[in-house]
């Protein structure tokens, strides 16, 4: 198994729909059980030993800069108008390398199963029939998500979209594992991720693993006081 060596961090929402708690502090800073989702995603990252990360800021991004100042590794990609989380990646390609790298949501929680989520991705990837890996997780389990859907997943681990009429088991996480190539071609300025899977996923080069631990969608106020109160039984 070989680990990638960096990771992109995506901290650049503005949170509209956490408010009023995102009015004077972003998103990722917001403490959950005590430590933020922001820091919690760099002690997974820790955890498997990923020493490069980047990290995009743009809603009080300073308070990022801020936050972080004196962790190794970190560099910053600001954005001075929102784009996206598939421009957000391509406009920090450079500070990225060349081979295949973490893409982690700032804000999202999850906890390990039966080993680091991280590490699964990371033994799963095959470098030759992947451009993207995707971790999912169950509808079932996943707390805070009342949705249809995202993905479903063939046999060998492809994925495909679910049609508008259909409903998927599974929902992607925002965590993966992204390859440089995926992003050939892709357009300049803002753009969603979901263009980029859409095409790996019509060229058999997109493919999934289901988490095996827990997942949290932090997206109301409401759904952060219930999250801490799981977390802390």
């Amino acid at each position: 198994m070989s680990v990638p060596t960096h990771a992109m961090i995506l901290a650049a929402g503005l949170g509209l729909r956490m408010r009023p708690l995102t009015e004077r502090t972003p998103k990722p800073l917001i403490p959950v059980a005590e430590r933020s989702m922001l820091d919690r995603v760099l002690d997974h990252l820790d955890q498997v030993g990923v020493a490069n990360r980047v990290v995009n800021t743009h809603w009080l991004g300073e308070q990022i800069h801020r936050h972080l100042a004196g962790h190794p590794g970190i560099a910053f990609s600001d954005e001075a108008d929102l784009l996206e989380t598939g421009g957000g990646v391509a406009k920090a390609l450079p500070l990225l390398g060349e081979r295949a790298f973490y893409v982690c949501n700032a804000d999202i929680l999850w906890t390990n199963g039966s080993s680091p989520a991280l590490a699964r991705l990371a033994a799963a990837w095959e470098d030759a029939r992947m451009d993207g890996l995707l971790l999912l997780q169950s509808t079932a389990t996943a707390f805070g998500y009342e949705g249809r859907g995202d993905f479903l997943v063939g046999p060998d681990g492809r994925l495909r979209r679910r049609a508008p009429e259909e409903t998927s088991p599974t929902l992607f996480t925002g965590v993966q594992i992204l390859h440089p190539r995926l992003f050939a071609g892709a357009p300049a300025g803002k753009f969603s991720l979901n263009l980029l899977y859409d095409r790996a996923a019509a060229a058999g080069r997109l493919y999934g693993i289901l988490h095996d631990g827990a997942w949290y969608h932090i997206g109301t106020p409401q759904a952060l006081a219930e999250a801490e109160e799981i977390i802390r039984r």
